[in-house]
């Protein structure tokens, strides 16, 4: 998560320092207008490409925690089983006391 929030921050920075630089650049109205939208939509393409690299990410390293989440209950499962077997075995083979 933290990942995220820096790859955020940088590009808000990033943003607004090209926004600035754009409105004290000696030019038009029109032609700055048109290049802060230019820019405006340059950023929020790659922060949209950047966010959906990021959930694949996020992703893949969930389902990977849920599979091995899933083989070690299978092996704590079984572990039980066969403890669950031996001590059944144990008691039956154990000689009764009356």
């Amino acid at each position: 998560m933290k990942t995220g929030k820096l790859l955020i921050g940088v590009l808000a920075g990033l943003a607004a320092g090209a926004a600035l630089g754009i409105l004290f650049s000696p030019d038009k109205g029109r032609n700055t207008r048109r290049k802060i939208s230019e820019k405006g939509e340059t950023y929020l393409d790659n922060l949209k490409e950047k966010f959906e690299d990021f959930l694949i990410s996020a992703t893949n390293e969930l389902e990977y925690a849920k599979s091995e989440a899933e083989d070690l209950m299978e092996k704590g499962k079984d572990k039980a089983k066969d403890i669950k077997d031996e001590f059944k075995s144990k008691t039956e083979s154990a000689p009764k006391t009356s």
